[in-house]
């Protein structure tokens, strides 16, 4: 590994540090080397504050000048919640700057990159360019699309089941599982859940560490009729998170107006097969800045955004335990398929585990090579 991959590994490390803290913004760290001295680090901590580089540059000072640096994430050249931090580099007397990828955003792609060049300063891209586009996978399909970036979370037996054929869930998996899943929570903008999960778990929907600590998403029922109790603890939890219903136009207003009255924020949305439109509420939930999406079940909200391909990525964990059952619950219901060359692959797999439980991570792929 030369110095270039070392220092840039060194930015992918530091930009991990601000993760599920930095939306809609991407994760971005950037190191200052003055010879063989790193004379400035920092890493883009939440929206609104100073970007990585900025902050790097002001712990390296005068040392900056005729340094190199390195950022996983091209500098942006233009006036946001912050200024460009083209200006501040070009500024300092950096000499060389190393960037692992360009901003993806089709609207300034490669502006920060020519900026600095014109003033002078070297310019390599590039470097660990795949490493750092999936670390900023969220990011990256946000503003390349306008979509939030979906993440499906499953929790299973060996034998493809969520549940017993009596609905009863608690618990498949063990704990360590578990914790692992409220730190995914603690990472996204929002937990979505179709009602009927709601009506057989009545689930909080929180993060929950021990010891505490840790940031509740948004929490979205989606809920084409308005089902959702009055009592539930989606809307009578304490915590600081909003609640959102997304529902059609059938949906009675007085039950939406009670709901409002609770705190509940309701959506209203257009129908598609006789179910709330899951690509328009993934818009409006776009339009309010929320990037990335864990999503809990069941098994016919899964399969509808598999249907309408509307997937990312999916983690699934299998417990080893047999239920069996032709009547129990699986992860995907909904119609399936016919025909096994219209199935979907799962592509790019990652596997952890945890104690007795295994974690799959991948994407889901068309067989006609489409994205879910």
């Amino acid at each position: 590994m030369d110095a270039d991959e070392r220092y840039m590994w060194m930015a992918l490390d530091l930009a991990r540090q601000g993760r599920g803290r930095t939306s809609p913004n991407p994760m971005v760290g950037a190191i200052i080397v003055q010879g063989s001295e790193v004379v400035g680090t920092g890493y883009h901590q939440a929206a609104g504050t100073p970007h990585a580089e900025i902050i790097a540059l002001k712990k390296a000072g005068e040392k900056a000048r005729d340094a190199t640096l390195y950022v996983n994430l091209e500098p942006c050249n233009h006036h946001g919640r912050t200024g460009p931090c083209t200006e501040a580099i070009i500024k300092a007397g950096i000499s060389r700057v190393v960037v692992a990828m360009r901003d993806p955003n089709p609207n300034v792609a490669g502006g920060g990159l020519e900026r600095l060049d014109s003033a002078g300063i070297k310019v390599k891209e590039g470097l660990l360019e795949n490493k750092a586009s999936k670390l900023n996978e969220v990011f990256v399909k946000f503003v390349s699309t306008g979509l939030p970036f979906v993440g499906v979370k499953v929790a299973m037996s060996l034998d493809g089941k969520i549940a017993t054929k009596t609905g009863e869930s608690h618990w498949i998996t063990g704990e360590k599982a578990r914790q692992f899943v409220h730190r995914m929570r603690d990472h996204s903008d929002v937990i979505m859940v179709g009602i009927e999960t709601v009506l057989k778990d009545n689930p909080r929907l929180t993060t929950r560490f021990e010891g505490g600590g840790g940031r509740d998403p948004v929490r979205v029922v989606v809920d084409s009729t308005a089902r959702l109790p009055l009592d539930a603890k989606v809307v009578e939890s304490s915590s600081t998170a909003p609640t959102i219903l997304a529902v059609t136009e059938e949906a009675p207003e007085d039950k939406c107006r009670a709901l409002g009255e609770r705190g509940v924020e309701v959506l209203h949305l257009p129908a598609r097969k006789g179910r709330v439109d899951l690509h328009a509420l993934l818009k409006k939930l776009a339009e309010k800045e929320l990037s990335t999406i864990l999503v809990e079940g069941g098994g016919t909200l899964n399969y509808s955004l598999l249907e309408d391909s509307l997937i990312d990525k999916l983690y699934i964990f299998i417990a080893p335990l047999l239920i069996g059952g032709k009547n129990s619950p699986t992860p995907f219901s909904g119609a399936g398929i016919d025909d096994l060359s219209r199935a979907w692959s799962v592509e790019d797999i990652e596997m952890k585990q945890f104690d007795r439980d295994m974690l799959l991570i991948g994407y889901p792929v068309k067989k006609n090579g489409q994205s879910a």
